[in-house]
């Protein structure tokens, strides 16, 4: 989930400035990755010790320090030092925080860890199991990159050679790992990955430079061409594949974590390198913590905030509903005929009727590569029905796929960690584009501030606005990774035009995409929207460009050379939830027994909103969906909605902390606007 990086040379053939130089330029290049937190550890040979700075703050911000120029400085004395067989060894990262907070120093990246200094990017998800196990393990921070190293150490203490212990770690290891990192007492650096998220580039001789993504290391060499003018490789490294590289004659050792034969490959320091680590402390407005949902649970302030949701369930089931579906008559522009039956049933077509499977299988055969290189992007936010997509693509279409994800503050912790659990185990390689998430959380409290000024059902979309981007990334990613085909999992049935309705826009049936809007909508939209902003000035803030880049990203980005996966494999509610659950022991909500929706922090707020106010939400329109094909009988969708709109207190909770709002300010306005029933 973050960007690892790093650079090894012989420092005989380069000049030590220029390798500072290109250290510096690809650690920028991978801060897409996250820009929670940053580090870099350099490995000074002539002193025998490895030095580390790292700190809560972007790499861009960590290179401005007093403390870097002063690590630099001594990276270049270094380099004055004349010796022909020194090597250059730095790595770093840009850190995009899943768990462990970025305020303890600890919890940043590279980790110290029983003599071994590394990095990592991924999660591991059974890291408390691992702890628990063994006894022996001392745990002594958050991050679940600390049993990475301190299993590699075990094993290496118990006479494995050090790509042994890589194997046998890896083994013990559920998620995703993809690491570097030095030895305090090896004459070897380590790099390996468990699910292809690593790139490397490399003449094989005297210098190996290595990132998270390709298109990092393109854009490096398309920056310093002088410096790659000769040939060099650039490769993916796959699925559970490394490298170690012997100081001493720069030789490259391939190896395969799937194998468990010991090769014997240990290099031993003469002189244990000592470790120093200096924490970059910022200035108090530069920080912005993690917050835990799963601490919201307990206390006295958990008790009165929980008390203050309402849960209007009596009021609710008096309402006038569809005799066949579940709407009711607060639902926009709904009508009943004589028998109670509401418009959208009476023309509703069924969707979830899937052309056979193997007419996708022959679209997607020109674009298969025989190469074996990536040849198709999934986007995939980390949902029930994004996995589905990744798993057919990789087990049944038989296609080599990367895994796109973009992560505008808020895909929930939970998200990712199911996101590393599937992707480790498929062995896909996980791109991930990171906005500027305290930009965008910035922007989703003003307007959410603004929106309570005067609340209009209508507006509400502007609160998710930021994650529209997802459609341009898509396009660039697939781009930059000489991708040209990618498939959706857009779920058919998950049609919410509830929401442009509270806009004014009428029902329109049967549309071929559930998020086409014609041009005429879109004007009376947009006219809709100027009309809010008029009311509520303060909508006029910095979000507006991000708001307008959205919407031009959603609706007016031209799409091509996609297929919609459940227009040829059918949605299974069952087989779905039967799939994550046994499969990728997908891992669930708190505070809500539904797995639909779990990995987006917004859900739990604007559903809420929707529910105490009009007396329906999203699960509503999904579960009637579901009744109209026949998937479920109307009484099992009504007992699901009457327990799937209980107020998820912590998902709220989590989400107005992150953004910066008052919980009991925000929730007792909600609860003043004035209920359409």
């Amino acid at each position: 989930m973050c960007g690892i990086f790093g650079v090894i040379a012989k420092e005989e053939k380069y000049n030590q400035k220029e390798l500072v130089k290109i250290l510096e330029d690809v650690a920028k290049l991978s801060q897409v990755r996250g820009k929670d937190s940053s580090g870099l550890a350099f490995r000074f040979e002539s002193s025998h010790k490895i030095e580390v700075l790292r700190g809560p703050v972007s790499i861009d911000e960590l290179m401005k320090t007093i403390e870097y120029k002063n690590f630099k400085e001594a990276v270049l004395i270094e380099g004055k030092e004349k010796n022909n067989n020194k090597i250059f060894a730095a790595l770093g990262h840009a850190r995009l925080v899943t768990n462990g907070t970025q305020l303890e120093d600890e919890n940043n990246q590279p980790v110290v860890k029983d003599g071994i200094v590394g990095i990592h990017n991924g999660i591991i998800v059974n890291e408390d199991e691992l702890w628990n196990k063994d006894s022996a393990l001392k745990r002594e921070y958050e991050i679940d990159t600390e049993i990475l190293f301190a299993l590699i150490r075990k094993y290496i203490q118990l006479g494995h050679s050090t790509i042994q212990s890589c194997v046998r770690a890896n083994q013990d290891i559920f998620g995703t790992v993809s690491t570097g990192f030095f030895i305090n007492d090896s004459e070897g650096f380590v790099t390996y990955t468990n699910n292809g998220s690593l790139y490397i580039l490399t003449n094989n001789k005297d210098l190996f430079v290595y990132a998270s993504e390709k298109d990092i290391l393109n854009r490096l060499v398309k920056k310093n061409k002088s410096f790659f003018a000769e040939s060099f490789i650039l490769k993916q490294l796959p699925a559970n594949n490394g490298y170690l590289i012997q100081y001493q004659d720069f030789k490259l050792i391939e190896f395969d974590l799937t194998k468990t034969n010991d090769n014997g490959f240990s290099i031993v320091s003469e002189n244990e390198f000592k470790i120093a680590v200096t924490n970059h402390q910022p200035k108090e407005e530069q920080l912005h913590a993690v917050v835990d949902p799963s601490k919201f649970s307990n206390g006295k302030i958990a008790d009165i905030e929980r008390k203050l949701l309402e849960y209007n369930i009596d009021r609710i089931s008096k309402f006038k509903r569809c005799t066949k579906c579940l709407l009711p008559e607060t639902f926009p522009f709904i009508e009943f005929d004589i028998n109670g039956v509401c418009n959208i049933c009476n023309n509703y077509v069924k969707k979830n009727q899937p052309k056979p499977i193997e007419e996708l299988k022959e679209l997607v055969e020109p674009y298969r590569k025989k190469d074996g290189s990536p040849d198709i992007l999934v986007p995939f936010s980390g949902g029930r029905d994004s996995t589905y997509v990744l798993h057919i693509v990789k087990n049944i279409l038989k296609m080599n796929p990367i895994a796109f994800t973009y992560d505008w503050g808020m895909v929930t912790d939970l998200g990712r960690r199911n996101i590393a659990r599937v992707t480790g185990k498929l062995g896909v390689e996980n791109i991930i584009v990171s906005a500027d998430i305290h930009w965008k959380r910035e922007n989703i409290r003003k307007n959410i501030t603004a929106w309570l000024k005067n609340p209009e059902l209508g507006m509400i979309p502007l609160f998710m606005a930021g994650d529209k981007y997802f459609f341009y990334y898509t396009d660039k990613v697939k781009k930059q990774n000489d991708i040209k085909l990618n498939i959706w999992g857009i779920n058919p049935l998950e049609n919410t035009d509830f929401k442009v309705g509270f806009c004014g826009l009428p029902l329109r049936f049967n549309k071929k995409r559930i998020y086409s809007i014609s041009i005429a909508d879109q004007l009376k939209l947009f006219g809709y929207v100027g009309k809010n902003i008029i009311k509520s000035p303060s909508y006029i803030n910095q979000s507006i460009l991000d708001t307008l880049g959205s919407f031009a990203s959603r609706y007016m980005a031209k799409k091509s050379d996609y297929y919609s996966m459940f227009d040829y494999y059918r949605w299974d509610e069952k087989e779905i939830e039967n799939l994550i659950m046994n499969e990728y022991q997908w891992e669930t909500a708190i505070d809500t027994k539904t797995t639909w929706r779990i990995g987006d922090g917004t859900a739990g707020f604007y559903n809420y909103v929707y529910y105490t106010v009009a007396g329906f939400s999203e699960y509503d329109t999904f579960r009637s969906n579901q009744i109209r094909e026949g998937m479920l009988t109307r009484e099992e969708a009504l007992k699901l909605v009457n327990e799937e709109n209980k107020p998820r207190y912590e998902s709220i909770k989590w989400y107005l902390e992150i953004i910066g709002l008052d919980f009991e300010t925000v929730i007792k306005k909600v609860n003043q606007i004035p209920k359409l029933y």
